[in-house]
């Protein structure tokens, strides 16, 4: 049975309205991709803002419960639990580099698999077990994948996951250890991704896949609503009149629809004190959202896409109309970095302690961008996501930094290598390898 705040889909292109019994991918008139609709009435006679925050809540995405489209999963002491409630950090020597007043970043690594898909693939898996799917299946690139197979697990529930050949080691590695059954596709993402519905509509297998089943963007707005809690707790600070800018990378387009999504369903709720921005940031070489947002399009074109960044690395987004709603909406922007501008800011995150897999710096390099070009000042308050481990792909991370000097075993050589590497000392400022260059 469902639960009563959870009154069935809207088509997000042409509106049309299906009951919540249905089970439903996309719109079954045009394909739009659907937005779960809630009962935003029932939740507000029931629910109080405050009942969601204090240190007596679960300390993971499930402090939501009220607002999503579920039941309790249950599965209590597994990691599926723990999804969420990420950590938000100050960052203060990177504030001081770089003169900023308020930034934050919000590292999701933290997650059981190490990225930010754990959110919304917890609440696949979940409605999977709630509606009796006996398998779940997607395509990914590696970090989908990896969170069904983890979430999956922590279900015992089957899982199956296409990836493209060149996906990751780490992250196939990671499918695998967590027993999903993994098929390398000798193609790129969009034929894995076609190919997962194919099999899913012919096997009977409940699909994840991102930008086609509704509740990925249910479990990607549960971000939105803890960026909303620290700032009615004060731990985002927003003196001075300027709105909160939020940076996010852009592959599908489905996580910045669904902090979007998020947003709206508080501001829905009359909870919204606050009217974020929204910014996507995407490759260059991937980057047929933010071609479409500067060209005033409504729908997206495909590109041929080729980036270092393979979490975001995207022929045709799935998500593409709801993103580009997302940023217009809220008064953000796009923004695009090149594979170079990603490296250096792996390499300038690390230093100040957060590790992330390229796709993750891909927001904080489109902040950095959007201050240089003056988007936006480096007084307003900012949170840049980022999504995933620097664990995730060793292989690309390995690119942003020099290789450690090999030496003979005594501490003569130390002092030599020491004495050759001081003129690189100055090299640990922000800018100097940049400078350099």
């Amino acid at each position: 049975m469902e639960r009563t705040n959870f009154c069935g889909y809207r088509c997000s292109l042409c509106g049309e309205q299906y009951a919540a019994s249905q089970q439903l991918y996309l719109c079954p008139k045009d394909q739009g991709c659907l937005d779960v609709v809630l009962d935003t009435a029932a939740i507000r006679k029931t629910v109080e803002p405050l009942r969601l925050s204090g240190p007596d809540r679960e300390p993971s995405h499930w402090r939501y419960l009220p607002l999503l489209p579920l039941d309790d999963p249950g599965a209590r002491g597994t990691p599926l639990r723990r999804v969420g409630w990420t950590p938000l950090y100050e960052l203060p020597a990177l504030r001081a580099a770089r003169g900023l007043s308020a930034f934050w970043l919000k590292d999701e690594s933290s997650n059981p698999t190490a990225s930010f898909k754990d959110r919304a693939s917890s609440l696949v898996t979940a409605r999977a077990v709630q509606i009796g799917a006996g398998r779940v299946v997607t395509a990914s690139t590696g970090n989908a994948g990896a969170a069904l197979a983890g979430m999956a697990a922590a279900l015992q529930l089957p899982a199956v996951v296409f990836a493209p050949k060149e996906a990751p080691a780490a992250k196939i590695g990671q499918m695998l250890a967590f027993g999903a059954t993994v098929i390398l596709v000798e193609g790129n993402y969009d034929q894995a991704s076609a190919l997962s519905i194919e099999a899913s509509r012919e096997l009977g297998w409940y699909c994840r896949n991102t930008g086609y089943n509704p509740f990925t963007a249910e479990g990607k707005k549960t971000a939105a609503f803890e960026i909303w809690e620290a700032v009615r707790q004060g731990r985002i600070e927003l003196a001075g009149g300027a709105p909160l800018a939020i940076f996010v990378s852009v592959g599908d387009g489905n996580i910045i629809s669904g902090l979007h999504k998020g947003f709206r369903d508080l501001s829905d709720l009359g909870w919204l004190e606050f009217q974020p921005r929204l910014y996507g940031v995407q490759a260059e070489g991937s980057a047929a959202i933010a071609r479409a947002f500067d060209a005033g399009r409504q729908s997206v074109q495909p590109v041929r896409a080729s980036t270092i960044a393979d979490s975001i690395c995207v022929d045709m987004p799935a998500d593409g109309a709801r993103a580009l709603r997302a940023v217009r909406e809220t008064g953000g922007s796009y923004i695009t970095v090149g594979d170079r501008q990603i490296l250096q800011a792996v390499a300038e995150l690390g230093r100040f302690g957060v590790f992330v897999e390229p796709a993750a710096a891909a927001s904080y390099a489109g902040f950095l961008a959007a201050l240089e070009c003056g988007r936006i000042a480096a007084r307003e308050p900012v949170v840049v996501l980022a999504t995933g481990s620097g664990l995730k792909d060793i292989t690309a991370v390995q690119k942003a930094v020099p290789p450690a000097p090999v030496i003979e075993p005594s501490l003569q050589a130390v002092k030599r290598l020491l004495r050759r590497l001081e003129p690189r000392a100055c090299g640990h400022r922000i800018g100097a390898e940049q400078a350099s260059e």
